[in-house]
């Protein structure tokens, strides 16, 4: 058996080294002029800033060949699709791939992709940073790196980087410094949160409740917690615990309420909700969250930048942040004093939290979302995707 594995790991090994080369010969081929491949969160979703800008280039610059990449275990939700899917890591998405002149992403590619000179890399990331980032990150608790090659892996991706989206004055400054980085920055706002301006209407928010098939007689929460660096499965697989009475959660609330829960791409957890049905649904695989965002009335959140994009929408905001001292003092680290910053109530247990959903209409944080919407969503209008557009496909 263990023999059997090694053949295994050696020929996998082999296969993988053949491949780069593959990659790097195809990159010296002509380039195919103004084609771009998108790929968002490692291929498994259609979603997010790479989204945006293609929706925008879909209605404004049909002139592109555009590709999306997928991981082969959500190809086949797109392959039939009016998207050109491409499957990550085929010989398809190698030959496209390694001759596109454009690269649109949310996340890093694997290092040992090799970045050919015709290609023009842009790296949308993911989210205004409440969490300490590579260069800054004072210790790293991820499996399978060290601290010290974990920052050298990350800057090295990122001086692939041509252009860099950010979306507010205070991320780029955390961006420059945290990722090294001194090509084109665009500040601009961020696209995904184009639809929060251009779509929140009464009609658009009920046809969307009714293709999710919600009731439309109930509040709906969001509840999109981040991931733990240090509980995982594995390299990219993470552990998530939901720690909340779901039992008093459901007893007090559900006259009300629905709970819309959303993990994390990275968390691999299969939670049974069984119990709850009718109360709490599990929308972790839904598209992109940007839908989710619309229906809801109410978002809570811990240490994810969703609370930045929800910001837009001036709803209020819980963090449920049970264990902030381990995770600000020990795990991550904050650039942002949630306690001063936060635009929303800090709660520990579930008490607490039942306690500020019920206080929801008092109104005693308006003014606080309202400096927190001009602190960090000023840029953003409606219009981020033709900046970021205009700026970089003109």
């Amino acid at each position: 058996m263990c023999f059997l594995k090694s053949i295994r790991k050696l020929v996998y090994i082999n296969l993988k080294k053949l491949y780069k080369v593959c990659f790097l010969i195809s990159g010296k081929l002509p380039v195919m002029k103004k084609t771009i491949v998108f790929e968002s969160f490692l291929g498994k979703q259609y979603s997010d800033n790479p989204r945006a800008i293609y929706e925008y280039m879909i209605k404004h610059k049909k002139e592109y060949r555009m590709y999306w990449s997928f991981d082969k275990h959500q190809f086949k939700y797109y392959k039939n699709k009016e998207l050109k899917a491409i499957k990550r890591f085929s010989f398809k998405w190698l030959i496209i791939m390694s001759r596109a002149e454009y690269w649109v992403t949310n996340s890093r590619l694997p290092l040992w992709i090799i970045k050919p000179k015709h290609t023009k890399y842009i790296q949308t990331w993911h989210g205004t940073p409440l969490k300490k980032l590579a260069a800054d990150m004072d210790e790293v608790h991820m499996p399978g790196t060290s601290t010290k090659r974990y920052k050298y892996n990350f800057l090295k991706e990122a001086s692939k980087w041509d252009y860099l989206i950010s979306p507010n004055n205070y991320s780029t400054k955390i961006f420059k410094r945290a990722f090294q980085f001194n090509k084109k920055l665009v500040e601009s706002g961020y696209p995904r949160n184009d639809n929060l301006y251009n779509f929140n209407s009464i009609k658009k928010i009920e046809e969307l409740k009714k293709s999710m098939n919600l009731p439309v007689n109930k509040k709906i929460i969001l509840y999109a917690p981040t991931w733990r660096d240090n509980q995982y499965y594995s390299k990219g697989k993470y552990k998530f615990n939901i720690k909340m009475n779901l039992d008093k959660m459901m007893e007090s609330l559900k006259n009300q309420y629905i709970i819309l829960l959303r993990l994390h791409y990275l968390v691999s957890e299969s939670i049974n909700l069984k119990p709850y049905s009718g109360f709490i649904f599990d929308f972790s695989s839904y598209e992109d969250i940007r839908e989710l965002y619309l229906v809801s009335d109410l978002l809570i959140t811990d240490y994810s930048s969703v609370f930045f994009d929800y910001a837009n929408l001036k709803r209020p905001i819980i963090f449920y942040v049970y264990d902030l001292e381990n995770y600000r003092d020990k795990l991550r680290g904050f650039y942002l004093n949630l306690e001063e910053k936060a635009p929303g109530p800090l709660v520990k247990n579930t008490d607490e939290l039942i306690y500020e959903i019920r206080s929801i209409n008092n109104n005693k944080y308006s003014e606080v979302l309202s400096n927190f919407h001009n602190e960090f969503c000023s840029l953003e209008d409606g219009m981020s995707s033709k900046r970021v557009v205009e700026q970089i496909f003109n």
